[in-house]
């Protein structure tokens, strides 16, 4: 046989090879967090969350402690997502996660919203951001508070800001994970105790006190917000659960 024909053989199987490799790089998956420090690294879930993905996952949490809808934009993180997401590379999926609310409360000074008109519209314009770049948005209600009363109830003033975020993604036909329903019922099913073990430093002894409203990622102690490695691990399981369920397609990517 010529060293011609025995080069068209060869030539083929390297071609074929370059493919195969052209689409493992193609079919790729990102996995972008937004939110506040109930999501953020040291604080929340994301972190945990991001550590349940493959390791061929990009994972980046870009979740950041004391945000809200109006402040995460206005301080420019927003735009760094969409500067991400419009550079997306042919082929590879990204999926947005975006979780706020505790910060859109009132009394948070540059933060807070109205619960009304500006939340809902905040919300409708971070959809109306995402749609034309392909990325795929998620929205997630607010992890709930772990704060007991005497009769051994988890309150949840959250919930208005969870049914709007429902609300908001049944309008615009968004995907969305009621975090904030299933972490409640699980903090009440577990109860006071189990549940203080989820904070980020154990319960000091003594009567209980109202926790310090500076406890966060650089200022770590025990608050009803805030995580430790455990409720990370918690809570992180939940969101996954839900996600898979919405979206199956990435079950794939997750660790066994």
């Amino acid at each position: 046989m010529g060293m011609g024909r025995m080069l068209g053989p060869l030539r083929l199987m390297v071609m074929a090879a370059t493919l195969l490799a052209a689409d493992a790089r193609a079919d790729s998956l990102r996995v972008i967090l937004v939110g506040d420090s109930t999501m953020a690294p040291r604080s929340g879930y994301g972190d945990a969350l991001c550590a349940r993905f493959r390791p061929e996952v990009q994972c980046l949490n870009l979740a950041k402690g004391g945000r809200s809808t109006k402040s995460y934009r206005a301080e420019g993180l927003w735009e760094q997502v969409l500067t991400l997401v419009k550079e997306r590379p042919a082929g590879q999926t990204d999926v947005v996660l975006l979780q706020f609310g505790h910060n859109d409360q009132p009394g948070k000074p540059g933060r807070s919203t109205d619960l009304a008109t500006e939340f809902p519209v905040n919300l409708q314009a971070y959809v109306a951001d995402l749609r034309p770049t392909g990325a795929k948005l998620v929205l997630l209600t607010p992890l709930t508070r772990r704060k007991f009363d005497a009769q051994g109830q988890v309150g949840n003033d959250l919930r208005p800001w969870a049914e709007t975020t429902l609300r908001i993604a049944a309008e615009q036909q968004v995907p969305v994970l009621d975090l904030n329903a299933v972490s409640h019922a699980a903090v009440q099913a577990m109860g006071e105790t189990e549940a203080d073990t989820l904070a980020m430093l154990p319960r000091p002894p003594g009567p209980p006190a109202s926790p310090a409203s500076s406890v966060g990622a650089n200022n770590p102690g025990f608050d009803y917000t805030h995580l430790g490695p455990k409720g990370a691990q918690v809570f992180s399981g939940m969101v996954l659960d839900q996600l898979i369920g919405t979206m199956p397609d990435l079950r794939r990517w997750v660790r066994p």
